[in-house]
């Protein structure tokens, strides 16, 4: 049974995009998915999103993804809403894992744009109608341009957000004007989905975070959002100040390498990447240990 939730905050407010652990031959670690579940979770998250980008889903296989909720919902799924990315840029390929995931028990999906393809805004709007369609669970869409090619036009996002269960955003696209716009327009509850932003996006009417560097500074970020809200700004701007170390370090390169060389570094379960994605060189290694204690982090 997930968490108690309000239409406001559909999925908490605390989210972490978990990397996806794997063994040193490189299979799934699912032990390791569940040390590193709980620690999340013991750490302030009130969610996580699985299957996710930052969890490595172009490269692992439809089992793999429909093992991995199943083994963090048995962890803490009593807990924590564990949202599964089901998105991909085929929609009847998307059904399977919305379906999947539902049975293996997720608490809601994360629906990210369709990528490469370039589907124009009418095929948007069908592809994330017939993921909301295909399951009970409610829905996140993830606004990438960057990653994706295409945004979600606000007038998109307002008949989407007419389907009952497309109750959320997670918005990546990096300006704040279109966000302002469209939370406003939308009514959706609106998820920072780059941790840069997090504390303007709350500025102009987010929620809440899906965060990469809740890997490493949850209670930061709690502290900056309930600061946030409970009218302390100056003491949210200082938090904010404080983690942009951290905030640039990891993402200096693709933000799962440093995850996972950031969990490594504290002892915590990751495991290796899978190709194309590659190791931090030692350079590189030293330059995040760097970032990191830089914003306070304990290595």
């Amino acid at each position: 049974m997930a968490p108690t939730s309000t239409p406001q905050t559909p999925f908490g407010r605390v989210l972490t995009a978990m990397v996806t652990p794997f063994t040193a031959d490189g299979a799934l670690d699912v032990d390791g998915a569940q040390q590193l579940a709980a620690h999340l979770v013991d750490a302030g998250n009130d969610g996580l999103i699985v299957n996710g980008t930052t969890g490595e889903s172009p490269t692992t296989s439809d089992a793999e993804k429909a093992q991995l909720v199943r083994a963090v919902v048995e962890a803490v799924g009593d807990r924590a809403h564990i949202v599964a990315g089901a998105g991909t840029n085929d929609t009847r390929h998307s059904l399977e894992l919305a379906r999947a995931a539902e049975r293996a028990g997720a608490h809601g999906l994360l629906a990210v744009t369709p990528y490469y393809s370039k589907p124009p805004q009418e095929g948007l709007y069908r592809h994330f109608t017939a993921i909301a369609d295909a399951t009970d669970l409610p829905v996140m869409l993830y606004d990438i341009p960057g990653r994706s090619g295409v945004p979600i036009n606000t007038e998109t996002m307002v008949r989407l957000a007419e389907h009952p269960r497309i109750v959320a955003n997670k918005d990546a696209k990096g300006d704040l004007g279109r966000a302002s716009w469209a939370i406003a327009a939308s009514g959706l509850a609106w998820y920072s989905g780059d941790d840069m932003l997090n504390l303007p996006l709350l500025s102009v009417g987010a929620i809440g975070f899906v965060s990469v560097v809740g890997h490493v500074v949850t209670p930061e970020l709690r502290s900056l959002l309930e600061s946030h809200l409970n009218g302390d700004v100056a003491k949210a701007t200082e938090i904010h100040q404080k983690l942009l170390p951290v905030f640039t370090g990891m993402f200096r390169t693709q933000g799962v390498i440093t995850t996972k060389a950031a969990l490594g570094l504290q002892g915590l379960p990751g495991g290796p990447l899978r190709l194309p994605l590659v190791e931090l060189s030692e350079e590189e290694t030293e330059q995040l240990k760097r970032d990191l204690s830089a914003g306070g982090v304990q290595l």
